[in-house]
């Protein structure tokens, strides 16, 4: 089956699209990936990049097509705007004029969902099935991350999505409940299924050893709460350090932030404000192929976003990858993230914006036995083999795809 793979981010760039390109390759499926220059998360091109032209390569036996896209520059509001336009313009330009072969069309549409339009020229070109895979609702991330509510920008925004829904033959997402989101918009029941995000395979069965040389170093008596990922505002810093100063009575209990993003910065401002220096600290970002060392040393793994209504529908992915690491949870946010965990037991939940009954979770677990920390650990790892497991999720994937009906 050839398969035409639209995303406007792709290798080096760390998104699942990578793994699910790999994993439909060795399916027999002949790939091909229209994206744009690698400029994820912020900086300049690495190195074999450049703005202008149309670049080809190879990933892993899929052909790859890159369009221009601006870079991010320090990751601003005005970058990411001139990002994401740059690709939409180029990949419509691209889309009109050239023509790719393929079977089906899949997007992986993270943000923003004006990646799709590349895949609806196609699909109108080649008469095919149109697989639209929805990792983040639009124009809800819209609405809830700028003061914008309503008005041109949203209706049309709100136009375009309903359209590629319409047009789409199969509408994959990632949590059940984005389900009353897109109904919302039409009567698309029967085109949707069910595909969760899984954790990256360097977290199963990973080497997690170091040497005095790691970046994080803790003594065998203190508890570590680890948050890894994105600093953004949606992540709900203000928070997290609030609760991390009321636990500051306990010396013992540390709050190690590994990630990078635009709250960083205030974050960190906050927290020499505070006197916090060595209760939070901050390590930066770091590759995939690390990030398990990181977990290793965790005695929980920390989730939480805003309440905002969007927030509340999605299971945030690093959940996935904190559940096959076999790590106990404590999250801080609302709706679908929380059910995960409470199902699974394997954690401790609060709600969105709730940092003091975060304080209590992390005061409770600092103050199990090992043995009960293990067992969440088991719990998570269990639920996540049985629910998330990534070579399950790509055949249910892979299935969709090349099946003859929609």
């Amino acid at each position: 089956m050839k398969i035409l793979v639209v995303c406007q981010y792709f290798h080096p760039e760390e998104f699942k699209v990578n793994e699910l390109v790999e994993g439909l390759v060795k399916r027999g499926n002949e790939v091909t990936v229209l994206t744009g220059k690698p400029t994820y998360p912020r900086g300049p091109y690495p190195k074999g990049y450049k703005f202008w032209g149309v670049q080809e390569e190879e990933y892993k036996g899929a052909r790859v097509i890159r369009l221009p896209e601006m870079t991010r520059g320090n990751g601003g509001a005005i970058g990411v705007t001139k990002s994401l336009l740059s690709f939409l313009i180029s990949s419509t330009w691209y889309a009109k004029h050239h023509d790719i072969e393929a079977d089906v069309i899949l997007c992986f549409q993270l943000s923003p969902v004006t990646m799709a339009n590349a895949a609806l020229i196609y699909k109108k070109k080649l008469n095919v099935k149109l697989v639209h895979w929805v990792q983040d609702l639009w124009p809800e991330s819209v609405t809830a991350t700028i003061s914008i509510k309503g008005g041109p920008l949203i209706k049309v925004l709100e136009k375009f999505v309903t359209k590629v829904y319409k047009k789409s033959d199969v509408i994959l997402v990632q949590s059940k409940a984005f389900e009353e989101s897109i109904c919302a918009k039409g009567d698309f029941t029967s085109k949707l299924v069910f595909a969760p995000n899984w954790a990256e395979s360097i977290f199963i069965g990973a080497d997690t050893s170091i040497d005095g040389n790691f970046p994080l170093q803790l003594a065998e008596d203190e508890f570590c709460v680890m948050f890894a990922g994105n600093i953004g505002e949606a992540q709900d810093f203000g928070n997290i350090i609030k609760a991390a100063n009321l636990t500051k009575d306990c010396p013992k209990i540390k709050w190690i932030i590994v990630g990078d993003g635009r709250a960083r910065e205030n974050s960190e401002k906050e927290v020499k404000r505070l006197g916090l220096e060595d209760t939070v600290k901050f390590f930066g970002r770091h590759p995939v192929i690390e990030m398990p060392k990181f977990f290793a040393q965790a005695d929980a793994m920390l989730v939480t976003l805003t309440d905002q209504f969007i927030f509340s529908l999605t299971i945030p992915s690093k959940t996935q990858a904190y559940m096959a690491s076999g790590k106990p949870i404590l999250t801080m946010l609302n709706g679908a993230g929380n059910d995960v965990v409470r199902e699974a037991k394997c954690g401790l939940i609060a709600n969105a914006e709730d940092y003091k009954t975060l304080v209590e979770n992390v005061k409770k677990m600092y103050a199990m036995s090992k043995e009960e920390l293990a067992e969440m650990g088991k719990n998570a790892k269990d639920y996540y083999d049985k629910f998330f497991e990534k070579e399950m999720v790509i055949d249910h994937v892979n299935r969709i795809l090349t099946s003859q009906s929609c």
